[in-house]
């Protein structure tokens, strides 16, 4: 009998889609980095995964735009100096989560902030 409940239970518990979601609905409130790492950072098998890595992709890229058209006018100052070849959107993106990753001190800031932080330690303009 024992037998049985071992071999039962254990057949349950693989029968048992044990998915675990990294992408909570509470992550697109992007409050901190770490609900922007978690949205760029998806799986494919997540439920969420084509609106996660679509809103990192289109935040990260909306606000580096916005960052482009603040310094369109005479008096403006770069912060950021990409060198060239630049590398893609792509690139980038992978870049800045690998260092997010690594910079886990910033988990808790407002991830434009962590974003520019990012940039400007990567490319920053010469003195």
């Amino acid at each position: 009998m024992k037998h049985f409940v071992i071999c039962l239970s254990l057949l349950i518990f693989m029968a048992t889609p044990f998915t675990v979601l990294a992408v909570d609905t509470v992550d697109f409130e992007m409050k901190t980095t770490k609900n922007l790492l978690n949205l760029c950072t998806a799986s494919p098998e997540d439920n969420l995964y084509a609106e996660a890595v679509n809103f990192c992709h289109g935040y990260l890229i909306g606000a580096y735009h916005y960052y482009e058209s603040s310094r369109k006018g005479p008096n403006a100052q770069s912060q950021i100096c990409i060198s060239e070849p630049k590398p893609s959107r792509n690139d980038t993106i992978d870049m800045f989560v690998k260092w997010a990753k690594a910079n886990k001190q910033y988990h808790n800031e407002l991830p434009v902030e962590t974003e520019f932080r990012f940039l400007m330690e990567t490319w920053p303009c010469p003195k």
